[in-house]
């Protein structure tokens, strides 16, 4: 067992004691499935009472870095966490960054383009039918003049998140999940007014039918003909908000 016990701070003694653990899981001084000592003798070896230890692990259970068993084999162990706790962790961090005005949507804006470049060449060479079928199918739904702002902007994402999923490329699906399901949506919000669906639409059919020819330089050029429109469109949403301030 590798946590470190040296002495505490006064303050914040629960958070201290996660952080401590969750370090030692960082570093892999302790590693998946490894068992953590109990309540008691954590509590002895940090000189806390036991309600300051579970308040801790009650922290790091809440951060998907240990999970508790019960019966004769049970105990607190070191979890390993599921690609969807991965991807819903990122995913509530970059919502939580976003509300609170840490990403501008040009950085958004440069980010996804960049990655999803990256996402179009690996997707042309392993792209599987079913994923050409998911972005045909959303195709189809956007050309639906009936379908609201809403629900064609979850298509949207829904059709990126497809052209990830292609790429076969388990790290790149992961740091996507964020820019798709969290970062997408904003630009999505600040645009909708000024986009038309028709352009969008377009786009997404040259990308959908240069991945099925499997010609990655075709996909990248129509992936990044679609963020400079977005791009354009961000700045006439950005102007027409400015306008509108000093008009009132």
């Amino acid at each position: 067992m590798a946590i470190d016990f040296k002495p505490l701070q006064t303050q914040s003694l629960a958070a201290q004691i996660a952080d401590r653990i969750r370090q030692s899981i960082v570093e892999g001084r302790l590693g998946a499935d490894d068992r953590l000592p109990g309540e008691a003798e954590l509590a002895a070896q940090f000189d806390v009472s036991r309600p300051t230890i579970r308040e801790a692990l009650k922290r790091l259970a809440a951060q998907h870095l240990i999970r508790s068993r019960r019966g004769p084999a049970g105990g607190t162990f070191v979890n390993r966490p599921s690609h969807q706790e991965l991807r819903d962790s990122l995913t509530g961090a970059a919502v939580v960054a976003v509300s609170m005005g840490e990403f501008a949507p040009d950085d958004i804006a440069e980010a996804r383009r960049e990655l999803e470049l990256l996402c179009c060449r690996l997707a042309a060479a392993n792209r599987r039918p079913e994923h050409l079928q998911a972005m045909a199918a959303e195709i189809a739904l956007q050309s639906s003049e009936e379908l609201s702002d809403e629900d064609f902007c979850a298509s949207d994402v829904r059709f990126h998140r497809a052209l990830v999923d292609a790429t076969g490329n388990k790290v790149l699906q992961l740091v996507m999940f964020s820019v798709i399901e969290a970062l997408q949506p904003v630009i999505n919000l600040v645009i909708f007014r000024f986009r038309e669906r028709a352009q969008i639409v377009g786009f997404h059919q040259r990308i959908l039918d240069a991945l099925t020819a499997g010609d990655s330089a075709a996909a990248a050029a129509a992936l990044a003909a679609q963020m400079q429109y977005l791009e354009q469109q961000v700045a006439v949403a950005q102007q027409w908000r400015r306008d509108r301030q000093r008009n009132r």
